[in-house]
């Protein structure tokens, strides 16, 4: 689950008419900075980025589907 400050700083992005991408890019941030070593950790910048996306769209972020989403996946909502 993402953290609580987080996703307030992205919602502060949304109330401030920033685009969701940018809200995004808090969770993103995040990922890329967050400290510790072991198993858990991203392994690559790429990885970090689709985690970090992946968070902001379990928090409720607008954020535009993947690019490999089906058309009838898209075409549901």
């Amino acid at each position: 689950m993402p953290k609580s400050s987080v996703t307030r700083a992205a919602r502060q992005d949304l109330k401030e008419g920033k685009s969701a991408s940018t809200a995004a890019g808090e969770f993103v941030r995040d990922e890329i900075e967050h400290p510790g070593n072991g198993p858990h950790r991203p392994q690559s910048r790429k990885q970090a980025v689709a985690i970090g996306l992946s968070k902001a769209r379990q928090a409720g972020i607008p954020v535009k589907e993947k690019p490999a989403a089906s058309r009838a996946k898209k075409r549901s909502k």
